[in-house]
């Protein structure tokens, strides 16, 4: 299952991007992180990364 970044949680420290190994987090213009789901693998590289747990698999 693809991951969903909490919004109210993320604070933007990249910490997901630079792990996702096909480039499916970015960063929006609001400063927080967006997974693309189409892209998504569902490796869950991401979830241990982020610093405040805004990463959760669906």
């Amino acid at each position: 299952m693809p991951v969903r970044v909490d919004k109210d949680t993320c604070i933007g420290c990249e910490a997901c991007i630079s792990v996702c190994p096909v480039s499916a987090l970015v960063m929006e213009d609001d400063g927080k992180a967006f997974c693309h789901e189409d892209i998504c693998i569902d490796c869950g590289a991401c979830i241990p990364t982020c610093p405040t747990q805004a990463i959760t698999q669906v």
